[in-house]
């Protein structure tokens, strides 16, 4: 059995996420986008989950208040962090 040899690419060829690279350029705006969505499906499902409580009997209102206000404010600066990408 041999092994195959993978050689290096010369100096001059750069790999897809090193310094200089449109993808590493990207790499940010990309984690933030995936944060930003992780984050607003977590609130959302907090309010759905208390406001469900609440009718129940079993929860407050405020949690679910709380989630909402939470939810707009994470929804509303992705929107505003999305249009600032877009005029740049």
């Amino acid at each position: 059995m041999t092994q195959e040899n993978n050689p290096r690419p010369p100096s001059s060829e750069l790999g897809p996420l090193e310094p200089g690279t449109a993808q590493r350029a990207q790499l940010s705006v990309r984690i933030a986008d995936i944060a930003w969505t992780a984050l607003s499906v977590v609130a959302a499902l907090w309010v759905i989950l208390a406001t469900v409580d609440a009718v129940r009997g079993s929860g407050s209102w405020a949690y679910s208040t709380v989630a909402l206000v939470l939810l707009a404010i994470g929804l509303t600066m992705r929107l505003r962090a999305v249009r600032r990408r877009d005029r740049m």
